[in-house]
């Protein structure tokens, strides 16, 4: 009893509940328990970032795990903790980190589907030559989400993470310059997979991908892309309405922008702060967090961004302003910019649709019934093509605005088309 006490005790004092050191792990919590409680141990790969995790000494940490009444014997069959090599910052841990950080992005166990003899031989110059490739396939990824929906691309990125990032993680000799563009890469495919579970409506996994990505990002000292996790993170919350987390994360991510002189990316996560605070009601502080970002998107113009922060532009800019004026009750501001939000690039198809339902939610907001049909209308026309639970959500709100008109023949006609598309509309 006394061991399964220190071992809680040591996580509280590293600060962490078992949730968040379930996550830092990639374990599930209950696993944390069952260590807590005495009925398994950690595998060997893991006790490395469990003692750095814990702040304590290799010897410290295997106290943890060694009664001596059983002189070194567990109930479990791992090998003693003090058999493990502890170098935190070690090629080894840093290939078992990638495996756990691309197994929570595939669901799976831990390096279970992953065989390490399938890289061996292979030079380092091999695998930085393949980072142009891996690159260019999340850039593909990317186009296939904004385009057709998280649906469609889900796969393709699951067999890619399979199939072709595994491997590069087997390699133990890859110089630093590469490992962290690995960090990076497979960060990224951890936000794209965040978003991708957002779209089709699985909200925890989207949850715990986008937090993996933001562990990868401060682990590889990437403020930029961190900040974008965050602001990732705040985005979610708005959308599910729990605003005080949203202002929380975008502030978190303001923080970081601010450290990285990406204009665009501190334009993006002010009206992140914006939209959270709209939702709680703080017009004062809300109309500051937009009049920040506007001041820094008007210095974004001419500045070199990541691939990741491409897709930032005036309109979506102005997508988050628009969204932010409903949620003020402010409708004739709300339209300016969701009218100049469809003003976008070509490849957002999804987005398109996002921004049209915007608009006609707003027109049903100012009672211009047949003016939100008809734009409710061009909305469901592009569903065919795009698989995303977000549409639905989107559309389901028009029809939710539109309710206290539902004898209108305009109504009825957009009801009538929403539910040949699948689209719930009120009973």
């Amino acid at each position: 009893m006394a061991k399964r006490a220190a071992l809680a005790k040591a996580r509280r004092s590293a600060g962490y509940t078992q949730e968040e050191l379930a996550l830092r792990l990639s374990v599930a919590p209950s696993t944390v328990a069952r260590w807590e409680a005495g009925e398994h141990q950690p595998q060997p790969y893991r006790w490395p970032l469990l003692a750095r995790l814990l702040g304590l000494s290799r010897a410290e940490l295997a106290a943890l795990f060694t009664d001596p009444n059983t002189s070194g014997q567990h109930s479990g069959t791992h090998a003693s903790p003090t058999e493990a090599t502890y170098d935190g910052e070690g090629d080894e841990v840093r290939r078992r980190q990638f495996g756990q950080a691309v197994a929570l992005a595939l669901g799976t166990s831990a390096f279970g589907w992953f065989n390490p003899s399938s890289a061996a031989g292979t030079p380092p110059e091999t695998k930085a030559a393949n980072m142009a490739i891996v690159r260019k396939m999340i850039s593909t990824f990317r186009e296939i989400d904004n385009r057709h929906g998280g649906g469609h691309a889900r796969s393709a990125v699951h067999s890619y993470l399979t199939h072709e990032i595994a491997p590069l993680l087997g390699e133990s000799r890859l110089r630093e310059g590469v490992r962290q563009d690995l960090f990076t890469a497979v960060a990224e495919l951890n936000q794209l997979a965040g978003w991708i579970a957002y779209d089709i409506g699985d909200t925890d996994s989207g949850h715990r991908h986008l937090h993996q990505a933001l562990w990868l990002c401060q682990e590889a000292g990437d403020k930029a892309l961190a900040a974008e996790m965050l602001a990732g993170m705040s985005h979610h919350a708005t959308f599910h309405r729990t605003p005080t987390i949203a202002v929380d994360q975008a502030r978190a991510a303001r923080a970081n922008a601010a450290r990285t002189g990406l204009t665009a990316l501190q334009a993006e996560t002010a009206v992140m702060e914006a939209h959270g605070l709209a939702q709680l009601g703080d017009t004062p502080g809300c109309l500051a967090a937009l009049a920040d970002a506007e001041r820094a998107f008007a210095k974004a113009d001419h500045e070199q961004r990541p691939d990741w922060l491409k897709y930032f532009d005036d309109a979506y800019l102005a997508a988050k302003f628009a969204h932010t004026f409903r949620e003020l009750g402010r409708p004739v501001e709300a339209e300016r910019y969701a009218r100049r939000s469809l003003e976008m690039s070509e490849g957002y198809d999804r987005g398109k649709l996002f921004n049209t339902a915007l608009l006609a939610s707003i027109l049903a907001d100012q009672r211009r019934i047949e003016e939100a049909c008809a734009t409710g209308a061009e909305a469901v026309a592009m569903t065919p093509m795009i698989s995303s639970v977000r549409t639905l959500a989107y559309l389901a709100d028009v029809g939710q605005r539109l309710a206290p008109y539902r004898s209108e023949p305009a109504v009825i006609t957009l009801y009538a088309l929403m539910k040949r598309s699948g689209i719930p509309v009120p009973a």
